[in-house]
């Protein structure tokens, strides 16, 4: 198999975006409409060509309804009708042909070929050197800068010192395509693999081996030391079957559904674009509603932003490919539609890391934080990690020798080696916080304090800030900032309620992290009797805000002015 891309080469994968009206059913013996919808013409191109649909999320669709209704209900929330896709594996000569004859039948919403998918092999071609592996494995924890204090690091020491701070309680999964879980750093913790198959390729192997390192190495005397090694470290492959059968958008909403709130998903994907090269992976619509998915369920989605050195704010994203459904927009737009990750770019570490000024490979000046050259940008780039010299497992161009339990690397690089560093943060709030009694992190806090905290992104020639990736995390900052309470009360709302009459008022925007008690009081003199009774209803709007629906009744003959007044106890 391709390091590059999955299978080999001679199918491609189709997906397939129907009408929720028409409630297609896949079967055995092919396709029918639970509604008694007309699919008579999509019936008939399938037919032509031998093509099989499949649910692309792996469950019936029975299943999936129920549990995308079961998830609004308990969440308020609107989420992705995950029934309406399919698959299709056709041969790759045909599918660009096949999906267009799929997407012009009545009751297709859509219809488009699965890009190319692929990890940064070539910023991770390290070779394991031939010096036979010492008895012992010495400790190279010196050697992960991204540890320090910051600004060089992210300052994992104030986190260990804190309880909860190594991550305990915390759980991670890694999506991509491979693992090597009898690493001699990956024994305590890691918890293998859960879904899919692992590939045989050994690029895969080691590209999740050192993801896996730079989150929950083993806090050991060996080796290196994860920056959460307490969190338990899962993984979930993209690749389904024994025939490598791609597809991350199911992977994802196992993972998701393996998970509670307050865990974290890392996607280490990339889909090639096009005309734009490597490119963040929401962009497609499967990816973007498995992430709303996760994210409605309460789970942090960390998202590598690609290594395509692109402009992800370029208008050359407004434009959908060929087969996107008509309801599409640009997600790398917020203001059209946000899956709520949290995405990632890469900064460079500092000079002299490692004894180095540059990147050997590509002669890029380290300037601290400033912008990797092949990192992706944009105003919907969160935060950075370190996208150059980071020390963890596998490759063994640092320690080698005969076996890949021992190897270990100090050049793991992309914004695959940046995401890690940021899920790492992450997982020390979640333990900080559990530990505290307090609730973790939602999925749109954890953004919002990425953004508002770190160690800011600096300039480097032909790379400006507004290149945006984000700032640097510092622990130091960002788990005060997590931790942080403050408690008020005030009045809301005024009004009259007419006697023996119920009336409601709505306030919105409140931040859903905010822990609010509501109380009505009447101002109207009254004696001997009750005057009002009220309930609050509550919606969360979005990821971000709470509404909240405060209904009174009048339980008098006489108007009653009141007063609708709140307390905030913790934020």
């Amino acid at each position: 198999m391709s390091p590059q891309f999955a299978g080999d080469g001679t199918t491609r994968q189709v997906i397939v975006i129907v009408e929720p009206e028409i409630g297609l059913r896949s079967e055995t013996n092919g396709i029918r409409s639970a509604t008694g919808a007309d699919i008579s013409s999509l019936s008939a191109v399938l037919a032509n060509d031998s093509i099989t649909l499949e649910p692309l999320f792996g469950q019936s669709e029975e299943r999936l309804r129920s549990a995308t209704a079961n998830l609004a209900e308990e969440t308020s929330e609107p989420v992705p009708d995950l029934s309406v896709y399919y698959q299709a594996i056709v041969p790759a000569e045909r599918a660009e042909a096949v999906a267009e004859q799929i997407r012009n039948q009545p009751g297709v919403a859509g219809a488009y070929v699965q890009p190319q998918m692929g990890l940064p092999f070539e910023l991770n071609a390290m070779a394991p050197t031939q010096q036979a592996t010492p008895p012992i494995t010495p400790s190279f924890v010196l050697r992960q800068n991204y540890l320090d204090p910051a600004p060089v690091g992210i300052d994992t020491a104030y986190a260990w010192s804190l309880a909860g701070g190594r991550g305990a309680g915390v759980r991670v999964i890694d999506i991509e395509g491979g693992w090597r879980f009898s690493h001699e750093d990956l024994l305590q913790n890691a918890g293998g693999l859960i879904g899919g198959v692992q590939s045989t390729d050994l690029g895969w192997r080691n590209h999740g081996t050192a993801v896996l390192g730079e989150i929950g190495g083993d806090a050991n005397a060996i080796g290196v030391t994860g920056i959460a090694p307490d969190a338990n470290c899962r993984a979930v492959s993209v690749f389904r079957d024994a025939s490598f059968t791609y597809n991350l958008p199911q992977a994802l909403v196992q993972a998701a559904n393996s998970l509670s709130p307050g865990d974290i998903i890392l996607i280490e994907q990339q889909y090639g674009h096009p005309t734009r090269g490597w490119t963040t992976v929401e962009w497609w619509p499967a990816e973007f509603d498995a992430i709303r998915y996760a994210v409605t369920r309460g789970i942090i989605v960390v998202e590598a932003a690609a290594n395509g050195g692109n402009n992800l704010d370029d208008p050359v994203y407004n434009t959908p490919l060929a087969g996107f459904p008509a309801s599409w927009t640009n997600p790398f737009n917020r203001a059209n539609r946000d899956s709520g990750a949290v995405v990632v770019g890469a900064g460079n570490p500092p000079a002299g890391t490692h004894g180095r000024n540059s990147q050997p490979n590509t002669g890029e000046p380290y300037v601290d934080r400033a912008r990797c050259g092949f990192s992706n940008f944009g105003a919907m780039v969160d935060v950075q990690g370190w996208g150059w010299e980071v020390t963890t497992s596998g490759y063994g161009d640092l320690q080698g020798g005969s076996s890949e339990d021992t190897w270990y690397t100090d050049q793991f690089s992309g914004t695959s080696s940046a995401s890690p560093i940021v899920v790492g943060a992450l997982a020390c709030v979640q333990g900080v916080l559990r530990a505290a009694g307090r609730i973790p992190l939602s999925p749109a806090r954890a953004r919002e304090l990425l953004r508002s905290t770190g160690s800011p992104q600096q300039a480097a020639t032909g790379r400006p800030v507004t290149q945006r990736i984000g700032n640097r995390p510092n622990l130091r900052q960002l788990i005060p900032a997590a931790l942080q309470q403050s408690s008020w009360t005030g009045t809301q709302f005024t009004g009259t309620v007419p006697a023996n009459q119920t009336i409601c008022w709505f306030t919105f925007n409140w931040p859903a992290h905010w822990h609010v008690l509501w109380t009505v009081v009447p101002t109207s003199p009254f004696s001997n009797a009750p005057q009002v009774t009220w309930k609050v209803r509550v919606t969360r709007s979005s990821d971000r805000f709470i509404t909240y629906w405060i209904c009174v009744t009048n339980l008098t003959n006489q108007p009653v002015n009141i007063e609708g007044r709140f307390a905030v106890l913790g934020w």
